[in-house]
């Protein structure tokens, strides 16, 4: 019995440290959208630059965590997760305090894009190392707990925003990025790595994912069905003020209300796909009912024409829940690929998506010219379901798989 409670403290471990990290990680990914305009406005950006100017800083963001997930990724293979739960939080933890001294847009560009790197690491490190500790038939609720935990770093950060100055917000952030480096001291190593650490195989090849059709449409398919989920926060929540004009509100929509009621919403969306998973026993199934629901979200937000600014308020809640498989698709990207190559995946999917943005606010400042702010939307919307719901289709059920192989 003691035994049996000694294991399951020690299996606990990864997973509450794992969700104290993304916790922060969201903490401070999310807070520039939350403190975009008062930060830029105080850099004398004028109000008709802000969405320009703030969609150049995402940009930033994004560059840097593209650039980091494929950094932290290989690295997670090659020396252990461990190392980028430690280098990845240190990182971005001073990034985010220097930002608190920034005087210029550039400055505030050139730590957006480190901290980007930084951030990079965080969730797809945790998840594989929680998916490879935990035993396969529970391994979805460890990686659930860590998401809804995690993603509730936003509702912290509207909050630390809504009292204090954007700087002092940013400084907060850094350091509890620092207290958290403290704890990470008791987390212990995957014992699947320290086996494959030992075979003298290839690890880490962030290449050799595109060295067949095979492996590259595999891939591929995994980022494809977290696009919805990028789509919602970098455009449809991060420029919420700018959508609440369009369909009329007369009161103005607060960015950081906005993301909070989003991420209250993904936090439970997060816990229900994962306990919808283990139900179904089915990743795929799981994942295509939470596409469907993101899809009807987005209609609703972009159709409804009401004046109340708390009903808005609510669509962002339901936007939010409906793209609560971050956790899930996180974990099917750690499930899909052999031990040697697991970080690279799951650590590089995720920026991925993230990076998508890149793609997503050129798209959708071309067709807001032509077309409006919400038609503009919802054409690019479209794509990201339809691409979605195309990966689901041709992918592989990963529940209950045994991870401990190599590809």
């Amino acid at each position: 019995m003691q035994k049996n409670t000694r294991a399951g403290q020690l299996l606990s471990i990864p997973v509450i440290v794992a969700a104290l990290g993304y916790f922060v990680d969201i903490y401070d990914l999310l807070l520039f959208s939350i403190v975009r305009v008062p930060s830029l406005k105080a850099l004398q950006v004028g109000d008709g630059e802000l969405m320009e100017q703030g969609i150049y800083l995402i940009n930033m963001q994004m560059a840097g965590m593209l650039l980091g997930g494929i950094l932290w990724g290989i690295t997670g293979d090659k020396k252990g997760r461990l190392s980028v739960l430690f280098g990845s939080i240190l990182l971005y933890s001073v990034a985010n305090i220097l930002n608190g001294f920034v005087t210029t847009v550039d400055q505030y560009a050139l730590l957006r894009f480190i901290a980007g790197i930084g951030l990079a690491g965080e969730l797809g490190a945790g998840i594989t190392l929680v998916a490879e500790i935990l035993p396969k038939e529970i391994r979805g609720y460890g990686t659930a707990i860590v998401a809804s935990v995690g993603v509730l770093g936003a509702v912290l950060a509207y909050f630390i925003a809504d009292m204090f100055n954007w700087k002092i917000a940013y400084f907060i952030g850094g350091g509890l990025g620092l207290a958290l480096l403290v704890l990470r001291f008791n987390v212990f190593e995957s014992g699947i790595f320290k086996e494959v650490k030992k075979e003298n195989k290839s690890r880490g090849n962030f290449f050799s994912l595109f060295s067949s059709p095979r492996i590259f449409f595999k891939y591929l398919r995994c980022i494809m069905i977290g696009l919805p989920i990028w789509f919602v926060i970098g455009i449809l929540i991060t420029f919420s003020p700018e959508f609440g004009k369009a369909i009329g509100l007369t009161v103005p929509v607060e960015a950081g209300k906005a993301v909070m009621f989003c991420y209250i919403g993904l936090s439970l969306g997060d816990m229900s796909s994962g306990l919808l998973s283990q139900y179904l026993q089915s990743r795929r199934k799981t994942v295509f009912i939470f596409v469907m629901l993101t899809c009807l979200a987005i209609v609703v937000y972009l159709n409804q024409r009401s004046q109340s600014v708390a009903v808005f308020y609510t669509l962002c809640g339901l936007l939010g829940y409906a793209i609560g498989y971050w956790a899930l698709f996180v974990t099917i990207a750690a499930e899909q690929f052999g031990t040697n190559m697991r970080a690279t995946v799951a650590t590089t999917v995720p920026n991925f998506v993230r990076g998508s943005v890149n793609i997503f606010t050129p798209a959708f400042l071309l067709l807001k010219n032509l077309y409006g702010v919400t038609a503009a939307a919802g054409l690019v919307g479209i794509v990201t379901i339809l691409l979605a719901l195309l990966a689901v289709w041709k992918m592989e059920e990963t529940f209950s798989k045994d991870l401990n192989y190599t590809e």
